[in-house]
């Protein structure tokens, strides 16, 4: 079990999977499901965004034309973190931020993912409060 003081990398998972922008709602659709995954993040060399299944089911609710582009739906900018922070920065990234994932960047390329999921299976006993939005002042994303 990981120390509530180790690393993001102690409990990310790696490789990430990884989406072209340019990709469309029904091929990310398609990914998830096959990978039994819950995100994807957009970008390969550089993160651009993500998209979860939560953007895909609103995009299914509003009729979207499954040929559109991620890029779309997707969230951006995107609240990361660096795999040496601690996993108490990232829970409390996490709960200030209002997100569930955080994915984990190495000069803006995506190398790993850490989620709420992860930091529950692994510190049972540390409370994170989660904002019902975003703090004012994340329009920009917190970047590494």
């Amino acid at each position: 079990m990981a120390e509530r003081d180790a690393n993001v990398e102690s409990l990310m998972s790696s490789p990430v999977e990884t989406i072209a922008p340019s990709a469309t709602i029904a091929e990310a659709a398609q990914v998830l499901a096959s990978k039994g995954i819950g995100s994807l993040v957009v970008g390969d060399e550089q993160v651009t965004g993500i998209v979860t299944e939560s953007d895909i089911v609103e995009a299914v609710a509003e009729e979207m034309d499954p040929s559109r582009q991620i890029s779309e739906i997707m969230s951006d900018p995107v609240v990361t973190i660096q795999r040496s922070e601690s996993l108490q920065v990232a829970a409390e990234r996490m709960g200030h931020n209002g997100v569930k994932k955080l994915p984990v960047v190495e000069d803006g390329a995506a190398v790993g993912i850490i989620t709420t999921t992860d930091l529950a299976l692994h510190l049972p006993d540390y409370q994170v409060s989660m904002a019902h939005q975003a703090e004012p002042d994340i329009v920009d994303g917190e970047w590494e």
